[in-house]
């Protein structure tokens, strides 16, 4: 212990002295200590697995965690993307195994998920949706909205409700057999697992107005049609590694096309304001349309403002450029046809386009 008198100047000069050596001292010896919780808190996982099921992480686990859809197919057609009808169609989540049964042999594993956020909207009327009773939570992970998808529920957890605030690893569900679609085996009994995109706000008014003649809409702006997955497998993984950033991520998918649009205030635009680019001469002369790169899925993950004078074409959407190798590799969201050697839009291109633009 120090003791002093600050009775004059030279005492008030040396104890001013003493402060800032000692303010030196602690500051010294609490950062250690702050950097072990910054770095704690930078390196926690936004996304936690949605079920008890962890094998994902486990060398040679994969068998043990996705539902293949038969029992002599690989793993991987319970995976993320063009995996079903030997490359032909999509499959837009991950189906997770169970691993625990009730004594009638169905599943009984809970449900949790995946991260802070909100409860947008939940199904319990499983023939309506080849989703069966599913759930939808809106996420906001470094300023992205993000959206999970829990699929194929046996129930819903009693009392939840839209709007109400859950938290990473809460039990909202239990996992279950349910869809429209197709009858799921007691044996591959899973979870259908998504992170998805929103892609338009207005999705059910262009439904009404542009929708397939027959179909009906019973779900609003939450149809699976309007929430565009990204591969949550390569996130999970991403994450183990503790350097995963949602942001680069996205900007960082392979791009199948670009294309353009003259289309200046989608919704898209304001719920995804960071995937927007700069440019010097549309901010100069005023943006008259954006360039957009896709990917496989048809996720814009980069858009590009472009003024009147870069713009060649006056047709309402435009191609621009195609990844060959990446299409052919990738053919089940049929996005694109080839025809007189050419790479053009195809209907569902443009169709999945103007939903995007839509106002």
């Amino acid at each position: 212990m120090i003791f002093f008198k600050c009775g004059g100047p030279d005492n008030q000069g040396r104890f001013l002295r003493i402060l800032r050596i000692l303010d030196r001292c602690l500051q010294r010896a609490l950062l250690p200590v702050l950097l072990f919780f910054a770095a704690g808190a930078f390196a926690q996982s936004p996304f936690q697995f949605p079920t008890a099921n962890h094998y994902l992480y486990q060398p040679g686990g994969e068998p043990k965690f996705f539902a293949p859809t038969e029992p002599d197919k690989p793993w991987a057609s319970g995976g993320f993307g063009c995996v079903r009808d030997n490359g032909h169609r999509l499959h837009e989540g991950l189906d997770i195994l169970h691993l625990q049964t009730n004594r009638r042999g169905e599943p009984a594993d809970p449900v949790m998920a995946t991260a802070d956020g909100t409860v947008v909207y939940f199904s319990t009327k499983p023939g309506l949706s080849n989703f069966g009773n599913y759930i939808v939570i809106r996420h906001v992970i470094q300023g992205i909205e993000i959206y999970s998808l829990y699929a194929h529920l046996s129930a819903v957890r009693p009392g939840l409700t839209i709007g109400e605030q859950v938290k990473a690893g809460e039990v909202i569900a239990t996992m279950g057999r349910t869809s429209s679609a197709e009858v799921i085996a007691k044996w591959r009994a899973h979870l259908h697992f998504q992170l998805n995109l929103l892609m338009n706000d207005n999705y059910a008014t262009w439904f009404k107005k542009f929708g397939e003649p027959g179909e009906i809409n019973y779900h609003g702006e939450w149809n699976g049609h309007n929430l565009y997955g990204l591969d949550a497998r390569q996130i999970l993984l991403a994450e183990k590694g503790g350097k995963f950033d949602l942001l680069n991520f996205i900007r960082g998918q392979t791009e199948l096309c670009r294309v353009l649009v003259r289309a200046t205030n989608f919704p898209f635009l304001k719920r995804y304001p960071m995937l927007v680019l700069q440019n010097p001469v549309a901010q100069k002369e005023g943006v008259a349309g954006y360039e957009i790169a896709l990917n496989f899925n048809g996720v814009p993950f980069a858009l590009m403002p472009r003024a009147e004078s870069e713009i060649k074409s006056r047709a309402r959407i435009q191609m621009l450029s195609v990844n060959g190798p990446v299409e052919l590799a990738n053919p089940c969201r049929g996005l694109l046809t080839r025809r007189g050697g050419r790479w053009q839009l195809a209907n569902d291109g443009l169709r999945e386009l103007e939903m995007l633009i839509y106002q």
